[in-house]
């Protein structure tokens, strides 16, 4: 991998996809022009505007006809069209120049523009259209200002927009609307504002409609709050709602299956007389959503009993659905339903990337490129699926790579493609490439973002940069308990358990409460110590914080136990968990082989296969090790097989050490051979 991730120009000669003809070459970047000012005033009349120096109309219209040779609606198409298309700064260019010509402009084109800005949460564009419809004398338009209201309760301005609400009727129903909509997709910034919106609604005596309540169920949803949408659903009966339209209902069923009540969440389902495609469609996530797999299948089939065709959003939510459960032929029946039933699928990309990621997560990786290749406008949602799908599949060199072929596409990586790449340069270690990911994150102001910076911090410690690992992490400026379990996890992994304690006494100074990953953690450093004091704390720390039912804790404290030499102590904590599973029952082999316990050991082994546990990869890790310890080697090779014929575990490269060590320290060399063979087949 010598090739930076991101060169400027670059080749493609050492990146080409196997079967597909070489990418073009990157093409030069040119900067985009400077966005105009966030915060224009906000009130400014159309004589105290100031005058712009006059430009070619080429400028204003790069992509059409010449403004003479065009009448006024011509135009305000033009603009609409870029508006859909997201190139807000082009249709802002126009609007001057429309200005300096002193053509009016249609409230139907300010619509669409506000539509945009929206969509892109673009504050500063939201307040250049505001200017100009005041420059239009658009002002007291009650369907633009409401609109315009959204606009910036979208953009997350609860400012403006309650200062723009304060010019409209607060006895009508649809500026309140506005800004209840506005409020549950502007964010953070809004805080519980949607709810108090709504209270603040029924104290101003407004009546209020179907939309209001599904803006309000939609809040709750997304919350989750199970008791705000309880009483929404009692408010609905009786305010005579019960036989509310399909609006409402399908809103309550949402919030149900968001807060994991799908009981009820059928209940109002099934009192629907009649159900369309929304309603479905609202099903079946809500069962993708609470993991019901199986029951999101069996809704998709009822639903075409009932003769209702799925469209392009159901089966962007079954997708993933049929992945999980990695039924290959149905996502195969699937694709050939979406070909034969929309004839511009190849510009369907939400469900040209369910359908990449299904296959890639079914192994199919063949299938997969199939369906990006036929993609006609790749953007990086579906790139970034590829990437995730080969990395997935441990095809991790290709997936480095990937990150290279969107830039020779021109699609620049956005922060989900960072997120994406990081762990698959730890996992190469690709330290070099890591720091070129690391320079385009700051670059792209994708930094401080928590995730990143997390995913940054171990990726700096898989590749042996502790240093670089603290300097990310003191570049935080919130550091949550992911972060802290990262940089403490670091110097474990560099083999620095004390520094890692200090790490841990930090961050309780930091008023940050531990969960049971980080105390697992934890105990495994104090352990390494063999700081039997420290690991009696935190054990009743394990107890106060009530954690002990978690299976991961409990082995930690039997490993700890056995560790410091404590046979008894981390039996006894074994015998008396509340309930058992196979890490636990490896953590008290591991206990026995580490004080030299090996026939306990065994017995205790025979017991959990007895009991109905199933061994995994670590179990048969400590057997095979307790076997090499006490010189089993005919024990060790019974086990092997039983492993993988009896319990289908795959052997591990740790597995094969271990039986080559042991078989060639008790002189068996053709066997260890068989094994050294064996070991190389695998990945």
């Amino acid at each position: 991998m010598d090739s930076k991730i991101f060169p400027v120009p670059i080749t493609t000669s050492s990146f080409k996809v196997p079967g597909k003809p070489s990418l073009p070459p990157a093409a030069t970047v040119v900067p985009p022009a400077r966005l105009p000012p966030s915060s224009p005033p906000a009130v400014q009349s159309p004589s105290t505007v100031p005058r712009h120096p006059k430009f070619p109309e080429r400028a204003a219209f790069p992509e059409s006809l010449p403004l003479h040779s065009k009448n006024p609606k011509s135009i305000y198409r033009d603009i609409q069209r870029l508006a859909r298309r997201g190139k807000l700064r082009q249709t802002l260019t126009i609007l001057d120049y429309l200005e300096h010509r002193g053509i009016p402009v249609s409230p139907t084109t300010f619509s669409a523009l506000l539509s945009a800005a929206s969509q892109a949460k673009s504050l500063s564009s939201a307040r250049q259209i505001h200017v100009h419809l005041r420059i239009n004398g658009l002002d007291r338009n009650e369907f633009l200002l409401t609109k315009l209201v959204e606009t910036y309760a979208v953009c997350g301005s609860t400012a403006d927009a309650w200062g723009v609400f304060a010019e409209l009727s607060p006895s009508s129903v649809y500026p309140w609307n506005a800004l209840l909509r506005g409020s549950i997709s502007g964010g953070r910034r809004w805080g519980h504002e949607p709810l108090s919106v709504f209270l603040s609604m029924r104290e101003a005596g407004v009546e209020v409609n179907e939309h209001t309540f599904s803006s309000l169920l939609k809040s709750f949803a997304g919350s989750p709050a199970l008791t705000q949408g309880m009483k929404t659903h009692a408010l609905l009966i009786k305010n005579g709602f019960a036989g509310a339209p399909w609006l409402i209902k399908t809103g309550l069923i949402d919030v149900y299956f968001k807060c994991g009540r799908t009981r009820m969440a059928i209940k109002v389902f099934d009192e629907m007389p009649e159900k369309d495609i929304v309603v479905w469609g609202t099903v079946i996530a809500g069962f993708a959503h609470n993991k019901l797999h199986r029951e999101a299948l069996n809704s998709f089939r009822h639903m075409g009993d009932n003769r209702i065709e799925p469209n392009s959003v159901v089966l962007t939510s079954l997708l993933p659905v049929v992945a999980e459960l990695l039924q290959r032929n149905l996502g195969r029946e699937i694709h050939c339903y979406v070909m034969k039933r929309f004839r511009n699928y190849t510009k369907m990309v939400s469900i040209q990337t369910g359908l990449i990621d299904m296959y890639c997560r079914c192994k199919d990786m063949v299938s997969a490129r199939g369906v990006f290749y036929s993609i006609s406008e790749r953007n990086e949602v579906c790139w970034t699926a590829l990437m995730s799908g080969y990395a997935s599949n441990n095809r991790h060199e290709q997936a480095l790579r990937t990150i290279v072929w969107m830039q020779q596409e021109g699609i620049k990586p956005d922060i989900v493609s960072i997120a994406t790449v990081l762990p698959i340069s730890a996992k190469l270690k690709a330290w070099r490439h890591g720091q070129e990911i690391h320079a385009y994150a700051l670059k792209h102001l994708f930094l401080p973002n928590v995730p990143i910076s997390t995913s940054l911090i171990t990726m700096y410690s898989e590749c042996g940069k502790q240093v670089s690992c603290c300097k990310v992490f003191d570049e935080m400026p919130r550091k949550n308990l992911i972060a802290w379990t990262a940089l403490l996890e670091s110097y474990l992994r560099a083999g620095w358990p004390v520094e890692s304690l200090q790490v841990f006494r930090t961050m309780l100074r930091a008023n940050q409460r531990p969960d049971a990953l980080i105390l697992c953690r934890i105990l495994k450093a104090t352990g390494d110590l063999s700081a039997l004091k420290l690991g009696k704390e935190i054990h009743a720390q394990v107890f106060k914080l009530k954690l002990d039912m978690y299976f991961l804790l409990v082995a930690g404290i039997v490993n700890f136990y056995g560790k410091c030499r404590e046979i008894q102590k981390a039996r006894k904590v074994f015998d008396g968990a509340q309930s058992r599973g196979s890490l636990t029952w490896t953590a008290v082999i591991e206990a026995c082989c580490y004080n030299k316990e090996y026939k306990e050991a065994l017995d205790l082994f025979n017991e959990m296969l007895s009991a109905g546990y199933s061994p995994n990869n670590f179990t048969f890790s400590a057997v095979f090790s307790m076997c090499d310890q006490a010189g089993l080697a005919d024990e060790a090779l019974r086990l092997f097989d039983a492993m993988i014929r009896q319990h289908n575990v795959n052997a591990t490269k740790g597995h094969c050490d271990c039986m080559i060590g042991l078989l060639m320290r008790s002189g068996r060399m053709d066997e260890a051979q068989r094994f050294a063979m064996l070991r190389s087949t695998l990945v």
